[in-house]
């Protein structure tokens, strides 16, 4: 707190006149001191504040460079930076295209090839299904024929003439040819040698066989067998009374069976049958067994047939051997043609090479006369020329 003149002197005092202008005057001198000084120490002040404030405008304004280079450097890496991730993610991106249009392409070569296989395999399960479709009618066709006693006979009968007609040649056979009793067999195979024909039979009681094949209950598969056992028992008993003629037929008859597993269960489960049927020689066969006996027939028909012709096979054999004569005779007679040409051959080579041998002389002018032992011993002395430029003396051999 600034203090006054006035609070320093005691209140009751009282200078004189000159005192107190002396006083104010010193006072006036003292205020203008203190002013001026106080004045250039805040012109100081100033000055210094505003150097400090030039300093940080300067400072601020060299960071503000320095954060400007800054930037502009950061900038130039940005955009470098921003410039390589363009051109890596451009690469990645080219890359990815190409490998995924590649996975696309091998996808749509894969694709095309699974659907054209499966279009394959369509075709093919349509094939085997209109198959299924053609076996199924043929399996309904069936039914209806051997739902038929008559036709059921006809299709045995059929499947046994296919078998002997595929097997036999042409006139060793018949069907439904009769004989001396009147009855008609369904085939009739006649023998070698004057035997008597065999014949074979395509009837089958189909029926009971059903029967006995569909039977549920045991009771009712045991009366299906008594009631096959016994159509069986007369059927083998027709057969081996009507074909079993002594001297006209064989003693054997065939009775044909249409299946292999029908021939398999009778021989499993109806062993007394079969007994039966060998007991009155009637032999129960199924196709295979029949295409069996008809190859041995053939067979045996085949070897009738070599020993029937036997002599004009021997005579055969005799003018084969008279030919086989002449021939030996003819190649001996051109193997001694070729031995004499052989012959004329050697000497041919013999002179060639001698005519070679002289060549070869007169080529190299060989100026000795060469030895009596290499002359041929009827060609004549050689010939020789003078020369006219000295003693050089050629020889001069005849062109033969």
């Amino acid at each position: 707190m600034r203090e006054t003149l006035a609070d320093i002197l005691p209140p009751d005092f009282a200078p004189p006149i000159l005192l107190i202008g002396a006083s104010l005057a010193v006072l006036a001198v003292m205020i203008a001191l203190f002013a001026v000084l106080r004045g250039g120490r805040q012109r100081e002040e100033m000055t210094q504040r505003t150097m400090d404030a030039e300093a940080r405008l300067a400072e601020l304004v060299r960071m503000q460079g320095e954060m400007h280079g800054r930037v502009a450097a950061m900038a130039e890496t940005i955009t470098s930076r921003q410039a390589e991730l363009n051109h890596a993610v451009n690469q990645r991106l080219d890359g990815m295209t190409h490998r995924l249009g590649s996975t696309i392409t091998e996808q749509t070569k894969s694709t095309h090839e699974n659907l054209r296989k499966l279009q394959e395999r369509l075709a093919v399960i349509d094939a085997a299904q209109n198959n299924i479709q053609t076996l199924a009618k043929d399996v309904v066709g069936l039914q209806a024929i051997l739902s038929n006693k008559q036709t059921r006979g006809a299709f045995g009968q059929g499947r046994m003439e296919t078998i002997v007609a595929d097997g036999l040649p042409q006139g060793a056979y018949s069907f439904q040819s009769p004989l001396s009793n009147g009855t008609r067999p369904d085939c009739v195979v006649r023998m070698p040698n004057g035997a008597p024909p065999l014949v074979i039979d395509a009837k089958f009681p189909l029926e009971a066989w059903t029967a006995f094949r569909e039977a549920a209950s045991p009771d009712a598969r045991r009366a299906a067998a008594q009631q096959f056992r016994r159509d069986m028992d007369v059927h083998i008993k027709d057969v081996s009374e009507k074909y079993l003629i002594a001297g006209e037929t064989q003693d054997t008859v065939l009775l044909f069976v249409p299946s292999e597993s029908i021939f398999a269960e009778i021989h499993e489960h109806f062993d007394a049958v079969v007994q039966k049927a060998q007991r009155s020689r009637v032999v129960i066969v199924s196709p295979s067994l029949l295409l069996l006996s008809i190859q041995v027939i053939q067979a045996v028909l085949r070897d009738q047939r070599m020993r029937e012709q036997a002599h004009l096979i021997q005579g055969e054999v005799g003018l084969l051997m008279e030919d086989l004569t002449r021939l030996d005779d003819r190649t001996r007679k051109l193997q001694s043609h070729f031995l004499a040409a052989e012959k004329d051959v050697e000497q041919i080579l013999t002179s060639t090479e001698k005519l070679t041998r002289r060549g070869n002389r007169i080529t190299s002018l060989e100026l000795e006369t060469p030895a009596k032992a290499e002359q041929s011993a009827d060609a004549p002395p050689p010939k020789s020329v003078e020369s006219r430029t000295g003693l050089l003396r050629l020889r001069v051999v005849d062109e033969d």
